[in-house]
């Protein structure tokens, strides 16, 4: 893993400037330690790309993984749900059905009491009229007597003046 830097190029120049040789070469190894520390090389760099692309393809599986639970964990819930709509669509037709049922029962409760109401006014309508005809023969049966008296008494009344 050398990095492509020329160190012994580097001191020559160091030593070309004035820089004392012992200096200029300690420069130089602490350039290149430096560097190795500090930077990657190529390959470096290909050894993680790899690492990468490998851990992407890792998680590109997880993920797909995911989708596919995620995809029969719905088409689960869909299928529960259906079931479910399709209990309480049976469930609501039921109800509806004792509804009606409940319904006509109170519709024929009703017509009969009607009926039975209608045959007591009638009745009650008829007892009337008999009451009002015996009303007015009594009151044609006082009205007569009231006007025999009334003819009596003012034929007594004429004889005596």
């Amino acid at each position: 893993m050398s990095l492509m830097f020329d160190s012994l190029a580097y001191a020559k120049k160091l030593k070309a400037a004035g820089v004392p040789e012992a200096q200029a070469e300690i420069q130089a190894e602490t350039i290149v330690e430096w560097m190795e520390d500090r930077l990657a090389t190529k390959l470096e760099l290909e050894h993680v790309r790899a690492d990468l692309k490998r851990d992407i393809k890792e998680l590109d599986a997880k993920v797909e993984s995911v989708r596919a639970d995620l995809k029969r964990d719905i088409e689960s819930v869909r299928a529960e749900l259906k079931r479910d709509i399709k209990e309480l669509d049976a469930k609501v037709e039921s109800v509806r059905a004792d509804l009606k049922r409940d319904i006509e029962l109170i519709r024929a409760d009703l017509k009969r009491d009607i009926q039975e109401l209608d045959a007591k006014v009638e009745s009650v309508r008829s007892d009337l009229k008999r009451d009002i005809k015996e009303l007015e023969q009594r009151m044609v049966i006082k009205l007569g007597s009231l006007m025999f008296v009334a003819v009596g008494a003012m034929a007594a009344l004429v004889k005596l003046l």
